[in-house]
């Protein structure tokens, strides 16, 4: 009975010590492909990070050319012009078959779109601090006239310009001087809370220098408050005269003002520099946004754009 009892317990303990190698080999093996399948992932994301880049930066080319393109033909800048129609979302297959014949259905699953804004649609909050760092007490008042059209907080004019005041002075020492914010996302960092930038979005932007608002372009909130004296009534009507005929030069806009107002130069025109290039590619259920803002330097065939800045963003995206 004891030699059967040992032999008993010697096939239960092979038994078990089987069982612990078998599960070791089966985790060592789950181990082993779940590190491939990490590495196919890891690679397939930088793969598609690279296409995307491309791609990206292939629609950022196409918006350079086509406002190289205008600058070339001269005039103002108005929204019936060829860079102010959006690129609507196609398939990058029906652009890149190979063969004239090869069926959508065969290319990626990649959607691209984008568009071309003009910034100087906007009225570009640096203008508020001259050269030597002071608030211009005039387009602080077209601030305060804006601000209010909006629906913004009282304070929110006096905040923008005692922040970018603040930031501009070459005088205070370099550890305790605020950091000027250079989009106008980043006038959150003024003490601006996100409903009230969200309430601005639309009229205010963030430029590297000063620069004019564009009255073909610009929304009639925006015209209001630039031109001293005018109301939301005139500026619709501003608006309605673009519409059948965009303004050639500001000798036009004069023209359609009510009598005894008068524009300031260095605050309005009828073309402008400085534009947002937003570039949109769909991957299956992933959106990569990149937005560019560029500028137009010189004129006619020597002119160029120069991009500036480029922000990227991805998410989970939703099919249109």
């Amino acid at each position: 009975m004891n030699t059967r009892a040992g032999a008993s317990r010697q096939r239960g303990a092979a038994l078990l010590l089987a069982m612990v190698i078998l599960t070791l080999v089966a985790t060592v093996a789950a181990g082993m492909v779940w590190q491939q399948e990490r590495a196919i992932r890891v690679e397939a994301a930088e793969r598609a990070r690279t296409q995307a880049a491309w791609i990206l930066a292939g629609a950022l080319d196409w918006a350079r050319l086509l406002l190289r393109e205008d600058l070339r033909s001269g005039g103002s800048d108005h929204l019936g012009e060829p860079w102010a129609v959006p690129l609507a979302e196609a398939r990058l297959s029906t652009f890149l078959a190979a063969e004239r014949d090869a069926a959508a259905e065969d290319g990626p699953e990649a959607f691209l779109s984008g568009r071309i804004d003009d910034l100087q649609a906007h009225y570009n909050v640096r203008n508020l601090v001259d050269n030597e760092g002071k608030v211009v007490a005039a387009e602080l008042e077209v601030l305060r006239r804006l601000c209010d059209l909006a629906g913004a907080p009282t304070d929110t004019p006096e905040r923008i310009a005692a922040g970018l005041a603040a930031g501009a002075d070459e005088s205070a020492e370099s550890a305790a001087a605020p950091l000027p914010p250079q989009r106008f996302a980043q006038l959150a960092w003024l003490g601006l809370d996100p409903a009230t930038l969200e309430r601005l979005a639309p009229y205010l932007t963030l430029l590297p220098e000063a620069t004019p608002v564009n009255l073909n372009t610009a929304p009639r909130e925006v015209i209001a408050a630039v031109i001293d004296g005018l109301d939301l009534g005139s500026a619709q009507r501003l608006l309605q005269r673009r519409q059948r005929q965009p303004f050639a030069s500001l000798d036009d806009v004069r023209r359609e003002l009510p009598e005894g107002l008068a524009l300031v130069e260095t605050r309005v025109a009828v073309a402008t520099r400085f534009f947002q290039v937003t570039g949109r590619l769909r991957l299956d259920d992933r959106v990569i946004e990149e937005r560019s803002m560029v500028e137009r330097r010189g004129s006619g065939r020597g002119g160029e754009v120069v991009a500036l800045s480029r922000e990227r963003r991805s998410a989970l995206g939703t099919a249109p």
